[in-house]
């Protein structure tokens, strides 16, 4: 085509105006393209090629790539084009619609920075590195190629302005989680769990993205001084739903609850008649309360205390004091365990008044003596 029919070909364009263009080359830094229904040729300059800086021209385009470009310059016979610009002004507009609507958007991360992370949305957009994750992370380096998901926090056209967040969609799939479950769970549930943190007064446990509390109560059928003694943070337990309460979203949990209880085939522990060592730790008008296993307390009726009579315990006994109990009576059902401290101790012999020998009874001192006098006189 002679330059004079270039030139009008050239004269059909003004700048701002959006064409097709099929690329036909690509240079280092240019791409060239052939304008759809006309001879005409355009140059893409790599800087117009995309949002995001790219160090040669093949990261953004191939031969054969079809593109819709919006005229920058009216040379004498090409156009100086841009895909960059087409490529932004349907981000911007598509981008807002998803702000509004609070849809998530997902995209690779084309470039780690200084303070965050840089995406491709036809956009420059920018993660502030406190918006990545709900934790702190000290190092971005091999974010760079992953497919994150993204919830836009600030869109601004005029100043070309695009903050993302991956943290805002982590924190929204937790809270729904957390409410999903919050009324799904029911009293009486048995589930997995992970110790998160330990307090004064017992251990908040993970059970799916929500947390529940093991009141130090709750722990283990031992008195627990302090949580820490019986759990650390991290393990892995078992835990009993207590109660729901999803309008204050509290949970409460017991880890006690899932273990053999102390009272557990206490007729194979402590079958009638064996004899065990135990601590006595309750002293009441009716006798004493001895724990003979952890958890597990048998009555020592005061009958069943000394083969002597007592008019209270407390004659015999004080608490603290170790002793041995015969069983005479275990019911695992109701949790009774009859006790005797008598029966191991040997009755002692009742004390005899000394008697005369047989031949001596019916005799007096004084008949003896008075036969005796009686005989003097004749």
């Amino acid at each position: 085509m002679s330059e004079e029919m270039n030139q009008v070909e050239v004269n059909n364009f003004e700048v701002g105006d959006i064409v097709k263009g099929v690329v036909t080359k690509v240079e280092e830094k240019q791409v060239i393209v052939e304008i759809a229904d006309s001879k005409l040729d355009g140059i893409i300059p790599i800087s117009e090629l995309s949002s995001l800086h790219i160090e040669k021209s093949s990261d953004a385009a191939s031969v054969g790539d079809q593109l819709e470009l919006q005229v920058l310059k009216v040379e004498d016979e090409a156009l100086i084009l841009s895909k960059r610009k087409v490529d932004a002004e349907k981000s911007w507009d598509q981008l807002a619609i998803k702000y509004e609507n609070g849809e998530t958007i997902e995209a690779e991360i084309k470039d780690v920075v200084k303070g965050g992370l840089v995406v491709d949305l036809g956009v420059r957009g920018f993660v502030p590195a406190s918006l990545v994750e709900p934790h702190f992370v000290e190092d971005f380096s091999d974010y760079k190629g992953r497919m994150l998901t993204f919830k836009i926090v600030e869109i601004d056209k005029e100043k070309n302005r695009l903050i993302l967040s991956h943290r805002a969609v982590l924190e929204e799939e937790k809270s729904k989680q957390k409410h999903d479950l919050l009324h799904t769970l029911e009293a009486g549930q048995v589930l997995e769990g992970t110790v998160q943190r330990l307090t004064d007064f017992g251990a908040f446990v993970d059970i799916g993205g929500i947390d529940g509390l093991v009141h130090i109560s709750q722990l283990s059928y031992q008195h627990v001084d302090k949580p820490s003694d019986v759990v650390q943070e991290g393990q892995q337990v078992k835990v009993k739903v207590l109660s729901v309460d999803p309008n204050n979203e509290r949970i409460s949990l017991s880890i006690k609850d899932t273990l053999p209880g102390p009272w557990d085939h206490i007729a194979e522990k402590a079958p009638k008649g064996s004899v065990l060592d135990g601590v006595v730790k309750r002293i009441v008008s009716y006798g004493a309360f001895v724990e003979v296993f952890s958890g597990v307390e048998g009555l020592v009726h005061i009958s069943q205390i000394s083969h002597k009579h007592i008019a209270t315990p407390h004659e015999v006994l004080k608490e603290g004091q170790a002793v041995s109990v015969k069983v005479l009576d275990v019911n695992e059902a109701d949790q009774r365990l009859s006790l005797s401290i008598k029966e191991l101790e040997e009755k002692e012999e009742e004390v005899t008044e000394f008697e005369l020998p047989e031949e001596s009874k019916g005799f007096q001192l004084g008949e003896i003596l008075g036969d005796q006098l009686k005989n003097l006189k004749k």
